[in-house]
């Protein structure tokens, strides 16, 4: 028992190394492009670069999440070490891209913006790119917030009670949910109008 428990621990720095590598490839990124080309030369390119990064993040620690909430749902953990940071990462992840989402929903909505112009060609592009995207997107903050929170809360009596187990792996799988369908409709979304 003391061996697999000690195996558990020894995997968890893939989060660690992966981490690395995007701060590498976003370093060389920087260095190797002008922040006007990176960003944009628009007054919104910080928020929009920020939301669109953060999002990124909240992609990446989603799946993370979902494997580990499947770990979970299995009882293949025999330590929460490795969904506790996830779910409390995706939580602050979701609030940071919702706040920047926000940023740049002013001037999405400003008088000139991009909605007027999909209101008055393609009102459905709005509807479903922009307004579902929008809702679709806010629960993930809620569902990561309760994710987190019942970890936090019940610690390692999660491991004796499998309605807990599978509670927290139903609102990880549901965070993921939520984070693919905005992402994927925020990167179409970039490709029909910049704000």
């Amino acid at each position: 028992m003391q061996r697999s428990v000690r195996a558990e621990r020894l995997g968890g720095g893939w989060v660690l190394a992966g981490g690395l590598l995007f701060l590498m490839v976003l370093g060389m990124a920087i260095l190797a492009s002008p922040v006007v080309v990176l960003l944009g030369d628009s007054a919104n390119a910080f928020a929009s670069a920020m939301h669109g990064m953060m999002a990124f993040l909240l992609l990446i620690t989603a799946t993370i999440g979902l494997y580990q909430g499947y770990r979970l749902f299995r009882g293949d953990l025999a330590d929460l070490h490795d969904v506790l940071l996830p779910s409390v990462v995706n939580a602050v992840l979701a609030l940071f891209t919702i706040v920047f989402g926000n940023w740049i929903y002013i001037p999405y909505r400003a008088p000139g913006g991009p909605r007027e112009a999909f209101l008055q060609n393609s009102p459905m592009v709005h509807s479903i790119f922009f307004e579902f995207k929008e809702y679709i997107a806010l629960f993930a903050l809620p569902l990561a917030v309760a994710a987190a929170f019942i970890l936090l809360y019940y610690k390692t009596d999660m491991l004796r009670r499998p309605w807990l187990r599978y509670s927290v792996a139903v609102l990880l799988g549901l965070v993921f949910f939520t984070v693919m369908v905005a992402f994927g409709l925020g990167a179409a979304i970039t490709k029909l109008q910049a704000a």
